[in-house]
């Protein structure tokens, strides 16, 4: 579903490797390059002002990730491999455009698919920006600062925890406001950002959720049942199970990474959707009595995402990298819509030093 872009954005049809998507871009073709990679639930169009903003000599592009925007639909994502597909697949497009290194931009999921290209491709890497990103251990189903799980077979993370009723509403376009619960542009409005703050482009960036390819394998993705509380654990497809923890067991592989790229880590201050007490975890929710059953604290705590977030970032900095952590006052999950001078003011000094 195309979504229309602001003027000077170009917008174009790539084929790599890997796959056929759209790609955004920006500035000089000659100038360093910036990767923009989205979140969850959304596509390139969420990068654009800030693309737009890029300091001169610098070059930006962001592409529809795959299962999302006008990516080929066909493609699907094996979760079995965590982020790897779509880590391999932002490698196939730097290959493709000739591009040996880039700063690497990543929102929320993109975030995540940057901690895969730190441990699979970090010579491709030469800054990495994340921005509200999912934990290096998974999105749901952990304890505690190392990433333990709550059960063997990571359940409360994966498809099956996303609500069924948003995805149905994804799938059938819908622009409605009538269900607080469900309702995409009430859900965009309520946790994308902190309110009462609505976009300018509010229509644009609802139409760029929308986009989102929905099915059992694409999203939110499959599920099996589970003996653990909330009875469901992840399946094999699409990006809400290549979230789960059950396949991103491997952050130690980014404490050996030579040379580690700088990391600048940027954060809302009000982010409901990647904290400590996410209002999207099974452990908040459960705590909360919004799910029947809950085992209590002890067996399945909240998710401690920032915190992991942070004990990760410790570590690789006590390995010999460098990183900052950024907190943007007043915003929620998308500080870089919320609040687009103070984001580049801190992004801007972090690429150009």
């Amino acid at each position: 579903m195309p979504v229309p872009t602001l003027p000077g954005i170009r917008a174009e049809t790539v084929t790599t490797a890997r796959l056929t998507t759209r790609l955004l871009s920006f500035g000089d073709p000659a100038g360093i390059p910036i990767l923009f990679l989205h979140g969850n639930a959304s596509s390139a169009t969420f990068w654009e002002e800030i693309m737009l903003g890029v300091p001169p000599g610098f070059r930006a592009l962001a592409p529809d990730q795959r299962a999302y925007g006008d990516a080929d639909p066909t493609k699907k994502i094996d979760s079995t491999r965590g982020m790897a597909d779509l880590s391999d697949d932002a490698a196939a497009l730097l290959d493709q455009l000739g591009i040996q290194r880039a700063h690497i931009v990543g929102h929320s999921l993109g975030g995540s698919v940057i901690w895969q290209m730190l441990m699979d491709h970090p010579d491709r890497v030469l800054t990495a920006t994340v921005v509200c990103p999912g934990s290096p251990y998974g999105y749901g189903g952990t304890k505690d600062l190392d990433g333990t799980p709550c059960y063997d077979d990571f359940a409360g993370s994966g498809g099956g925890i996303v609500n069924a009723a948003f995805a149905e509403r994804m799938k059938a376009g819908d622009r409605s406001t009538d269900n607080p619960q469900s309702a995409p542009r009430v859900v965009m409005n309520n946790f994308y950002w902190k309110p009462p703050f609505v976009p300018a482009r509010e229509d644009d960036l609802l139409s760029s959720l929308l986009s989102a390819h929905v099915g059992a394998e694409d999203y939110p993705g499959d599920f099996v049942p589970s003996p653990n509380w909330p009875f469901v654990a992840p399946g094999k497809f699409g990006p809400s199970n290549g979230l789960s923890p059950k396949y991103n067991r491997q952050v130690e592989r980014l404490y050996a990474i030579s040379p580690k790229p700088p990391i600048l880590w940027i954060r809302g201050s009000h982010d409901q959707i990647i904290s400590d007490q996410s209002l999207f975890d099974v452990g908040t929710l459960g705590a909360l009595g919004a799910i029947p059953g809950y085992p209590g604290a002890e067996v399945y705590p909240s998710q401690p995402m920032v915190g992991q977030t942070r004990a990760v970032l410790d570590k690789y900095q006590t390995a010999g990298g460098q990183y900052s952590e950024i907190v943007i006052e007043d915003t929620g999950h998308s500080p870089f819509i919320e609040k687009p001078d103070e984001f580049n003011r801190h992004f801007h000094a972090f690429i150009q030093a």
